[in-house]
């Protein structure tokens, strides 16, 4: 039988109950997985590193000597992939899915292990961009964040969400034109976005459309709903959405 092509992993948790706890379902679950060492603290940690430069980190960002952003601080050009675990609570949840950062909530559930696996196996570009997005989203909970992690075929953009005009659905993936005139290439599915970016004053105009509310110029009801924005775009408008956004543009004068 062929040997698996291992990846190495190293554990930083300072419940000792839950790194065995780690340990185990990734022997189980992921056996592809090597753990070569662990640590529960953020010097140990940082030795450890330095010494076996691992393909994953999994990482808990309350630690007792500091923080899992302090750890990744001295390595500022980090190679290994992180994966955070947290028990944090939605309104920082929030910031992981804006930095398109990999996560695992506590009690760790074995599907979202194995994904999160499979997605560093398949992902070979920097994630530093999301990293340093994360913990600028992190120092303010409460702040609705103003830029997002976008991942295309061979890089991670960070990109400020008012400068996104609009969103169209390609399959599974997600093209994105900005206010300058470029276009990205998205992984990840429209209905993502969606949910992502309603607090934004973006609108499901169409099932294959998300919009900037703010780059709308002209609502046209002629040959079917379609609406012109300012960068010259036309999308149409699904029929069930015409009432809504007639109703919103009103509001907005």
């Amino acid at each position: 039988m062929k040997a698996l092509n291992l990846l190495t992993a190293i554990i930083v948790e300072d419940m000792p109950e839950a790194m065995e706890m780690l340990r185990a379902d990734l022997e189980r679950y992921c056996p592809d997985v090597s753990v070569v060492a662990t640590a529960n603290s953020v010097v140990t940690a940082a030795k450890l590193i330095r010494q076996s430069m691992p393909d994953i980190i999994f990482l808990d960002i309350a630690l007792g000597d500091g923080t899992g952003f302090d750890l990744l601080e001295i390595f500022p050009d980090l190679k290994s992939n992180v994966i955070f675990i947290t028990a944090f609570e939605e309104h920082a949840l929030r910031a992981f899915r804006f930095s398109a950062t990999d996560y695992l909530l506590k009690p760790i559930d074995a599907s979202m292990l194995q994904k999160a696996v499979d997605k560093v196996r398949n992902t070979r570009i920097s994630t530093r961009p999301s990293l340093d997005l994360l913990r600028e989203s992190i120092k303010n909970p409460g702040t609705l964040p103003s830029r997002i992690s976008l991942y295309t075929l061979d890089k991670i953009s960070i990109v400020t969400i008012s400068d996104i005009v609009r969103c169209e659905a390609d399959g599974n993936n997600t093209w994105f034109f900005m206010n300058n005139g470029d276009k990205m290439y998205v992984t990840k599915t429209l209905k993502h976005f969606d949910d992502m970016l309603s607090d934004h004053e973006f609108l499901r105009v169409h099932q294959s459309h998300l919009v900037n509310f703010s780059y709308i110029f002209e609502f046209s009801k002629k040959d079917g709903a379609t609406l012109r924005l300012k960068n010259g775009h036309e999308v149409p408008v699904s029929v069930r959405k015409k009432a809504e956004i007639v109703q919103l543009l009103e509001k907005m004068g």
